[in-house]
C-alpha cells in the first residue's frame, strides 16, 4: 500500500492515527464483550476504518454525516463521550434511544449524525433534504452519507441520486463496497464492473478510491470538498474495501474463502498506515505504546460509567409521551370577514398562507410549480415564493418523503404533494418506519405534511380513486386529518403545517369542486383531535368522515324525521373519543360511515372502542357501513355497488327498527 502525505504535516498525520486507531480498538473490546454476553449484537467495522475516520476528519463538525451499522469512526471522530455509545449498545438511559432501538439506530443533533434505520436507503433520500436546506441556506456546507453496496440495489438508492443531480445538491454518497451484502458477494448483486459507473448514468460525478488508505481518503476528499462548496453538486464515492468480520458476529464468516480473507488482511488499513507512520519517523514505539494505553484506559472507564448505570425501568407514560413530539397547539381565531369558496380554494389558500407565516417551509410535489399540480392548487404560487421553495419533484415518491425529514432535521417545515393519494405506497416505507419512529426512537421530530388527494366517485378506478387512511391510523406517531368541509380544511391544514409532528392531510377529491362554503379571508386554526357536531338528534349517532359526511347530510335532509347525532371526526389521529362516547350514551344506538372498505378500516376500531367503553349504554348492535371488501373499480355502475352510499339508507333504518 502506498502512502502518499501530499503536505500534511507531522501532526495531522498522527491525528490521522488517533483517529484511525480508536475505532479499532473500541471494537477489539466490543469482540471481547460479545463473547463475555454483555452486549446483545455488535456489527464490526474491522478493515473499514479508513472511510469512516477520512469522511468524519475531512467534514466540518456542523456538517451532517448519515452512518450506517460499520461506521463508529464517524462517532468517535465527532468526540461523542463513549460512556454515552457504550450506553446506547447495553440499551441503558445514558445512550441515545432510551433503549427503544439498538446499535447505530439513532441520530443526534448535538453532533450533527443522523442514524439510519434498518431499511437502509431512505437515509440517501434524507442527505437529499439536510443538503436542499443548506442550498437553501446558502451555507456551504456539505452533507456525507454513506451506504454499502447491497443497498445500491434499492430504488432509494436510485431514487436519491437523480434527486441530488436535478437539484444539484452538495452531498456526498459514500458507498462502502466490502464484498458481501450478509452472505451474497457482489458478482450476485451487480453486473457492472463499478458502482462507481452507476453514478455516470445520473451525470453525477464519480470516483474509486482505496478505501483502506486513510491518506488517499483523506487527501481526495479534501480537495472534493473544496470543489463542491466551489461548485454545489453531488459526488459519487466507491470506496472498495472489506469487512474482516461477519455481518454481524453471529452470522461468522464461513462463506467467505480463506484466500480472499488473507488477502484483505494485508491490506489492513490500521496496520498498514501504523507501518508507515513508524518507517518515517513519524511514530515511533513508545508514543504508539502509550496512546494505545490512553485510548484502553479511556475505553475501560467509559466502560465502567455505562456498566454502573442501571438498567432502564418500563414506564407507559414515558413512553407513549415520547411517541410525539410534545406541541402547545396555537388558536388562531377567525376573522369576520369571509367569502364563499371551494373546498380546493380552501386548500390552496391554507397553502399560500401558511408559506407566507413560516418563511422556513417548502413545498414538494409532481408538477406542482409551474403546472400548479394536477388539480392546480399551487397554481401562481412560484410566481409568489419562487422555485426555491415550490419545488417540481421527479417522480420518486420514496426519496421525495425521506427528503422531507432531512429538510425538517435541518430546521425547514416539508409539505408534501403526492399527486394521488393511491401513489403513497411508494412512499410508504419513509412515512411509517422513518417519520412515524424517528421521535420515538431518539426525540427528533419529522416536521413534514403530506397532503393525500383522495377518494372515489370519480370512476378513476383503482390507482386513482382509494381513501387509504387506515394504512396509516394504524402507524403510532402519524397523524391523520381527513376534512369533509372548506371551513374545517383550511383551519386544519394551517394546524396541520404548524404541528412539529408528521401528518398525513387527506383531501377528497370529489369533494374539491363540489362543495362550498362561507370561509374567512384571513388565516385561522382548528385543533386536531376535535370532532365537529353537525346534526344533533336522540335516536342515533352517525360517525364519519371525509364525502362519506355530505352522504350522510343527503340521507337525513331525505328523512326529515330521523332524528339523529352527525359527528364529523374531521382527524382520525388523534381521535375524539371524548365526542364520541358522549354522543353514544345519549343515543344508545351508532352507525359508522366510511367510504374505505370494511374489513381492517378505522370503523372497526371505532366499533370495537364504543363495544368496550360504552357497551351498556347500547340498544342495538355497533352498526359499520362501507365499501366493498374489493378494490374499488372504473365503470361507473361498478363504483356505485362498491360505494357504500346506495346501501346505507336502508342500513339506519334497519339500525333504528333493531
Amino acid at each position: 500500500m502506498t502512502f502518499d502525505r501530499k503536505n500534511l504535516t507531522n501532526d495531522q498525520l498522527l491525528d490521522l492515527y488517533k483517529r484511525i486507531l480508536k475505532p479499532r480498538l473500541i471494537e477489539e473490546k466490543m469482540l471481547i464483550l460479545i463473547r463475555q454476553g454483555k452486549v446483545s449484537k455488535w456489527f464490526s467495522g474491522i478493515g473499514q476504518e479508513a472511510i469512516s475516520v477520512g469522511v468524519t476528519a475531512v467534514l466540518d463538525n456542523d456538517e451532517y454525516i448519515l452512518p450506517m451499522h460499520r461506521n463508529l469512526g464517524v462517532f468517535t471522530g465527532r468526540d461523542i463521550p463513549l460512556y454515552r455509545l457504550f450506553s446506547q449498545w447495553q440499551g441503558k438511559a445514558n445512550g441515545f434511544t432510551k433503549g427503544r432501538d439498538r446499535s447505530f439506530h439513532f441520530g443526534t443533533q448535538q453532533y450533527k449524525i443522523i442514524g439510519m434505520i434498518s431499511h437502509l436507503g431512505p437515509q440517501l433520500g434524507v442527505a437529499d433534504g439536510i443538503a436542499l436546506a443548506n442550498k437553501l441556506k446558502k451555507n456551504g456546507k456539505i452533507t456525507a452519507v454513506f451506504t454499502g453496496e447491497g443497498a445500491t440495489s434499492e430504488g432509494d438508492f436510485h431514487e436519491a441520486l437523480n434527486i441530488a443531480s436535478v437539484w444539484e445538491l452538495p452531498v456526498m454518497f459514500v458507498i462502502e463496497n466490502n464484498g458481501y451484502g450478509l452472505s451474497t458477494p457482489t458478482n450476485e448483486q451487480y453486473r457492472c464492473e463499478n458502482l462507481a459507473d452507476k453514478g455516470i448514468g445520473y451525470g453525477i460525478e464519480s470516483h474509486i478510491i482505496d478505501g483502506n488508505n486513510i491518506l488517499e481518503v483523506f487527501n481526495l476528499l479534501s480537495e472534493l470538498k473544496a470543489s463542491m462548496i466551489e461548485k454545489p453538486r453531488p459526488i459519487l464515492l466507491e470506496f472498495k474495501t472489506f469487512r474482516m468480520r461477519g455481518h454481524e458476529e453471529a452470522s461468522g464468516t464461513k462463506y467467505v474463502p480463506q484466500d480472499l480473507m488473507d488477502m484483505w488482511a494485508i491490506k489492513d488499513p490500521v496496520d498498514n498506515y501504523r507501518r508507515f507512520l513508524s518507517e518515517n519517523g513519524i511514530l515511533s514505539d513508545e508514543f504508539d505504546s502509550v496512546l494505545r494505553s490512553e485510548i484502553k484506559k479511556e475505553i475501560d472507564d467509559n466502560l465502567a460509567i455505562a456498566n454502573a448505570e442501571p438498567e432502564i425501568e418500563a414506564s407507559y407514560s414515558e413512553e407513549l409521551d415520547d411517541v410525539y413530539k410534545s406541541y402547545q397547539f396555537e388558536l388562531v381565531s377567525p376573522s369576520e370577514e369571509k367569502e364563499n369558496i371551494r373546498f380546493i380554494d380552501a386548500i390552496s389558500n391554507s397553502l399560500r398562507e401558511s408559506m407566507e407565516r413560516h418563511p422556513n417551509s417548502v413545498i414538494m410535489g409532481q408538477d406542482i410549480a409551474e403546472y400548479g399540480g394536477a388539480f392546480k392548487i399551487t397554481d401562481g404560487f412560484v410566481a409568489q415564493f419562487g422555485k426555491e421553495r415550490v419545488i417540481n419533484t421527479p417522480i420518486c415518491e420514496s426519496a421525495v418523503v425521506s427528503a422531507g425529514m432531512g429538510l425538517s432535521i435541518n430546521g425547514y417545515k416539508a409539505i408534501v404533494e403526492m399527486q394521488f393519494a393511491d401513489f403513497v405506497s411508494t412512499g410508504f416505507n419513509p412515512i411509517v418506519n422513518l417519520l412515524a419512529k424517528s421521535h420515538y426512537r431518539w426525540l427528533e421530530n419529522a416536521d413534514v405534511v403530506v397532503r393525500m388527494p383522495c377518494g372515489g366517485g370519480t370512476q378513476a378506478g383503482p390507482f386513482h380513486s382509494q381513501t387509504n387512511e387506515a394504512w396509516f391510523t394504524k402507524t403510532p406517531g402519524l397523524k391523520v386529518v381527513y376534512p369533509a368541509f372548506p371551513y374545517d380544511a383550511k383551519g386544519l391544514l394551517n394546524a396541520s403545517i404548524n404541528d412539529p409532528n408528521p401528518v398525513m392531510f387527506f383531501e377528497h377529491k370529489q369533494l374539491y369542486r363540489s362543495v362550498y362554503q362561507d370561509v374567512p379571508k384571513d388565516y385561522y386554526t382548528i385543533p386536531l383531535g376535535k370532532a365537529a357536531l353537525l346534526k344533533e338528534g336522540n335516536d342515533v349517532t352517525i360517525i364519519s368522515f371525509g364525502a362519506a359526511v355530505h352522504w350522510a347530510i343527503g340521507t337525513l335532509d331525505k328523512n326529515p324525521t330521523i332524528s339523529a347525532d352527525l359527528l364529523d371526526l374531521r382527524t382520525l389521529q388523534p381521535l375524539d373519543t371524548e365526542a364520541i362516547f358522549a354522543s353514544v350514551k345519549k343515543t344508545g344506538r351508532v352507525l359508522i360511515y366510511q367510504e374505505d372498505s370494511m374489513f381492517g378500516g378505522v370503523a372497526s376500531d371505532i366499533s370495537a372502542m364504543i363495544m368496550e367503553n360504552c357497551f351498556k349504554y347500547l340498544d342495538a348492535p355497533v352498526k359499520r357501513v362501507a365499501s366493498l371488501d374489493s378494490p374499488i373499480p372504473f365503470t361507473k355502475a361498478l363504483e356505485d355497488q362498491y360505494l357504500p352510499k346506495g346501501r346505507f339508507e336502508d342500513d339506519l333504518k334497519e339500525l333504528l327498527a333493531y
